[in-house]
């Protein structure tokens, strides 16, 4: 069954489902989602990273709202500051870490919102590293060896 996008406006640190998820100490608020997008807020507190990985059926863009973003994308050390637009598309390993002393706040969307969404909400609470890597190459993201966050 398809899943349609429901129209309206989700307020700043707010889900559209009234769900703050908790990933890896991360609270994320969902914004949109349908078949063909799903669009998260994210607020990463100083130090707080997603290692690097793959989308092999999306493709994902960030936003930068608040702060600074330090990125690997494709192997390269990038920044990303507030206005900024990053986009990566599917298949290019990625990772992005916040490496500064003050909070930053991102939209992330990828598109089409595949097993993305359903991955949120299993990884929700979870805690232990080795089951967030398998069960998120269950849903079509493969996280790269420790090695490529250098």
């Amino acid at each position: 069954m398809e899943r349609k996008l429901d129209g309206g406006v989700t307020r700043k640190g707010e889900s559209s489902d009234g769900v703050t998820l908790n990933i890896l100490g991360q609270k994320y608020y969902v914004k949109a989602f349908c078949e063909s997008t799903f669009a998260f807020e994210t607020n990463s507190a100083p130090g707080d990273h997603v290692p690097v990985h793959v989308h092999t059926t999306q493709d994902e863009f960030i936003l930068v709202q608040e702060g600074v973003l330090d990125l690997k994308l494709d192997g390269q050390w990038t920044k990303a500051f507030p206005g900024d637009v990053v986009r990566m598309p599917k298949g290019v390993p990625h990772g992005y870490f916040n490496k500064s002393e003050s909070h930053c706040r991102a939209l992330f969307w990828v598109s089409p919102a595949g097993k993305l969404k359903e991955l949120f909400d299993e990884l929700h609470e979870m805690t232990d590293v080795e089951a967030v890597i398998r069960v998120s190459a269950e849903h079509d993201v493969e996280f790269l060896p420790p090695e490529a966050n250098e």
